[in-house]
């Protein structure tokens, strides 16, 4: 059974077979999971949320209308506004932390001071992404986390795969503007500390 199609498996689910939608939970859960904890930065708020996006699915299963859309597409929906309503309910934006999964390196143990070069790159970067409005972190984790293509996350949108490319290209922008702006700070602090340091007979 595990080797059906979301569509058979959604119409056996639909006619209140239990079994069923525990093989779209399996599916998808650990997908769900980590585009919740990447919006919220907290392992314990991602696990409740998650649980609540199964739990509204399972509820309106019988009601589910296949338009078009993959079922995965109307999971990231259900978490969207679940993620949407915690930030609202929170009053804050989402804390992405640097956690192993993020500091992994693909090829091995790396020298320290390569390792902590690329730690502050990273922690640049992630405080930068902070930042952006929800929808353009929504952009970032579903392409680069999760690894959708532009239509997949149209569809989970609500967008064209036209105005995600547009969205993609103006958020790299920003990323970039962003990110020389921050450069210059730190270039500008650096040389004020070594002002101060040969004021100082440092």
């Amino acid at each position: 059974m595990t080797d059906l199609s979301d569509e058979t498996i959604l119409a056996l689910a639909g006619q209140g077979d239990s079994e069923s939608f525990g093989l779209l939970y399996e599916r998808y859960v650990s997908r769900i999971y980590s585009y919740v904890y990447y919006r919220t930065g907290n392992p314990y708020d991602a696990e409740d949320l998650t649980a609540r996006v199964f739990f509204r699915a399972m509820h309106h299963i019988t009601s589910y209308q296949d338009r078009g859309l993959p079922f995965s597409a109307w999971l990231y929906r259900i978490a969207h506004n679940l993620v949407a309503n915690w930030h609202r309910d929170n009053s804050r934006r989402p804390e992405i932390p640097l956690d192993d999964t993020l500091m992994s390196h693909p090829h091995g143990v790396e020298h320290p001071e390569i390792a902590l070069l690329r730690l502050e790159e990273r922690e640049r970067l992630l405080r930068i992404i902070r930042r952006l409005p929800p929808d353009r972190q929504q952009l970032l984790i579903l392409k680069f986390v999760e690894h959708l293509s532009n239509n997949e996350i149209g569809q989970i949108m609500g967008k064209t795969e036209g105005a995600v490319k547009s969205l993609y290209h103006r958020t790299l922008n920003s990323l970039r503007d962003d990110l020389e702006e921050i450069l210059s700070m730190e270039t500008l602090e650096h040389d004020l500390n070594s002002s101060m340091v040969k004021a100082n007979g440092g």
